[in-house]
């Protein structure tokens, strides 16, 4: 039996799917599926702790306070609330999954999810420029609206669908409850944490912490989760088997075992888009240049072993 630590950032189709209404039913069978992936890995003892994305759920969960506002006069909650609720949101859905799989495979293991308030640096250079499109569009009257109303910055949709908030996406610098984390994940628990890039919060000269508008990216942050727990392993999954570079093109290459020189390289070159591919990238040259032993980028079912992924390694 293997007793590696391994942190693994589901993609955000191991949640919802394109074409799908997103409904409680769809989410839970997506989840499990998922999740029934992870099986090779815990038949052979794997600690295990997952990170998750969060886009359309804190998505949706701003347009009902939108809703609220609209029809209720509710106030609208911060960005950082909206986080923390979908934390919980997904923690469950997935310990859900894991627990369901577990009971029918006979695994005695349990599995916990934590809320994770992830610490951002209040002058990273990304505050100067906020760019992230979050929640839902408004109109020319609506964007006045909410101007009046409070600081949030508004830009216009280059397609032509009307006004979306921006915010920014600062690094993460420390990860809150990371010593939970790390004690519960080599005590056997199965850990679901830093959801959605975890809860954004800066810290100020007295310690005291207080949320942000901010959205923080998952794969980073589970990276820095990897780092600061000291796994062994880093598996970040999406909708594809392998990192490509001239993606989509007759030139179309996989890549199996990249350097992590060879993927700065690929990265400077805009072989991958910061929508998809790039903060995939940035976050597996991360934990490999920070004492990382194997980090692989792969869709789900490559942790059956069928499949191998791009493997990013040392120089």
């Amino acid at each position: 039996m293997d007793t590696k630590l391994a942190v693994i950032a589901f993609g955000g189709n191991a949640i919802s799917r394109a074409g799908q209404k997103g409904t409680i039913k769809e989410q839970i069978a997506n989840v499990t599926e998922t999740c029934g992936m992870l099986l090779p890995l815990l038949k052979r003892g794997y600690q295990l702790v997952i990170g998750h994305g969060n886009g359309p759920q804190v998505g949706n969960v701003m347009l009902q306070h939108e809703a609220g506002r609209k029809m209720f006069g509710l106030v609208q909650q911060p960005l950082d609330f909206c986080v923390s609720e979908t934390q919980g949101s997904i923690g469950y859905l997935i310990e859900i999954g894991l627990r369901n799989l577990l009971k029918k495979e006979n695994i005695q293991r349990d599995v916990v999810t934590l809320v994770t308030p992830v610490v951002v640096d209040q002058n990273d250079p990304m505050f100067a420029n906020p760019t992230k499109p979050i929640g839902p569009y408004y109109s020319d009257n609506e964007v006045e609206e909410l101007l009046q109303e409070g600081e949030a910055l508004y830009k216009a949709d280059p397609k032509g669908n009307g006004w979306r908030k921006v915010v920014v996406s600062p690094k993460p610098l420390r990860v809150g409850n990371i010593q939970l984390i790390e004690q519960l994940a080599r005590t056997n628990y199965i850990v679901i944490a830093v959801g959605g890039g975890g809860i954004p919060v800066v810290e100020n000269p007295d310690g005291q912490l207080h949320g942000i508008e901010a959205v923080i990216d998952k794969d980073l942050a589970s990276a820095l989760t990897a780092v600061e727990i000291g796994a062994d392993e880093f598996y970040i999954l999406t909708d594809v088997p392998h990192v490509y570079v001239h993606y989509n093109t007759p030139k179309q290459q996989a890549l199996h075992t990249v350097t992590v020189s060879e993927l700065k390289r690929y990265l400077s070159e805009g072989h991958f888009t910061e929508g998809s591919m790039a903060p995939k990238v940035r976050a597996a040259i991360y934990f490999t240049e920070h004492g990382g032993k194997k980090c692989i980028i792969t869709e789900a079912r490559a942790l059956s072993g069928k499949e191998t992924g791009t493997q990013i390694i040392k120089d």
